[in-house]
């Protein structure tokens, strides 16, 4: 099991959700024959079946009504065709209301499904478990003899958020009255969302056994509520564990008491959930002419919040591209400037260091050959000239 919780919406206090099986082809015949006749006797305000995209073999049908007279609930009922060797037609139910959930409201699947069978055209099979083969919500299941099924059954129950799991063990055989199942003596809010599994009297150690992953444990002829998953950061198994549950007709008063306090946690909105209810925020078409008045009034807003933001970004467009062209022109218009000479590093050759280079080389030159040659011709100032082929003999 996950131990955090922190990663999914919380499912809102506002909200009645569950999910099933219908096994039978005629579900939304069934749906619609149940819609009629509440709307006829006053029980929903108005029904509608929205149509589902051309694609998708989905049928979907909207209620709304006034619980306890007063307040808003708007649901939406989806059936989806199963394959396989099952078949029938999986459904899923939200409900929203103006106000958090009353216990004492009605549930919506009565209001969706018929309560009993062949007189409504069905046969009151619209209760089984989504994913669980042979397990419902209002009638008594048994837990697997065999103990890895056990074990496996009580796992995967755990793991379907959707409805509350409550495992009942039987300190001895109970009597008529005690097989009957205990989510008919729940507040209608919990009826249908409350899975009941019952263990033998044999079975008090396998159960034990099978529960030990998910941390919790059933008393001798108490009753234990499975933890959610994820499970909240401060979830206390003690918490939700019964010691004694009466199988004799009479109201079980601690497991309602546990009931509800499960029930009130902030459990992790399943992901399914979530987009269930969004569905039915965002497409919802049953609506009165105030609530389509209202809706025509908020796209208008929208629209033109929108047109106001779109203005405000070509303003500031043109803006921009306003002082970019006034910027270009300026440059444009601005006379280029005399390319500055490179400046001279310290050391570095110049023309004049050259020349005195090249003086030097030459001095040197010379003076690694001999002395240089003095003038050919000397003048009559000259005191003496340097002897040679050319010079003048002094007089003897």
């Amino acid at each position: 099991m996950s131990n955090s919780a922190t990663d999914r919406a919380t499912l809102p206090q506002t909200l009645w959700a569950a999910r099933g099986r219908h096994p039978g082809a005629t579900a939304a015949d069934v749906v619609r024959r149940t819609l009629v006749r509440h709307k006829e006797s006053g029980d929903i305000d108005d029904f509608a079946e929205p149509p589902a995209p051309e694609d998708s073999a989905r049928r979907i049908f909207e209620a709304r009504w006034r619980a306890g007279g007063t307040v808003t609930v708007r649901a939406r009922l989806t059936l989806v065709p199963r394959p396989g060797r099952s078949g029938g037609h999986a459904w899923t139910l939200v409900a929203e209301a103006e106000r958090a959930w009353d216990e004492a409201w009605p549930s919506p699947a009565t209001l969706f499904w018929p309560e009993a069978g062949p007189a409504d055209g069905d046969d009151g099979s619209w209760d089984h478990h989504p994913t669980l083969f042979g397990v419902r919500f209002r009638q008594v299941n048994a837990l697997p003899e065999d103990d890895k099924e056990m074990r496996r059954r009580l796992r995967d129950a755990a793991r379907g958020s959707w409805c509350l799991n409550v495992v009942v063990h039987e300190a001895m055989t109970p009597d008529e009255r005690g097989r009957l199942p205990l989510t008919r003596l729940l507040p209608p809010g919990l009826r249908h969302r409350v899975v009941e599994h019952r263990a033998a009297p044999q079975q008090l150690r396998a159960v034990n056994w099978a529960l030990k992953d998910l941390g919790v444990e059933v008393p001798r002829g108490g009753a234990v509520l499975l933890p959610p998953d994820p499970a909240p950061e401060d979830y206390d198994g003690r918490e939700h564990s019964v010691r004694s549950v009466f199988l004799d007709g009479s109201e079980p008063a601690g497991l309602l008491a546990a009931l509800r306090h499960h029930a009130a946690l902030p459990r992790p909105l399943p992901q399914d959930a979530q987009e269930a209810l969004a569905d039915l925020r965002e497409n919802w078409t049953l609506m009165t002419l105030q609530e389509e008045l209202e809706r025509e009034r908020q796209l208008v807003a929208m629209y033109a919040e929108a047109l106001e933001a779109m203005t405000k970004s070509r303003d500031l467009y043109r803006e921009a591209a306003e002082q970019a062209h006034a910027a270009l022109a300026a440059f444009r218009d601005t006379p280029a400037p005399e390319p500055a000479l490179p400046q001279q590093r310290p050391g570095s050759w110049t023309p004049s260091a050259l020349q005195q280079l090249t003086r030097t080389w030459e001095r040197l030159r010379f003076t690694g050959k001999g002395p240089r040659p003095a003038p050919q011709d000397s003048g009559p100032g000259d005191v003496g000239g340097t002897g040679g082929a050319g010079g003048t003999d002094r007089p003897a």
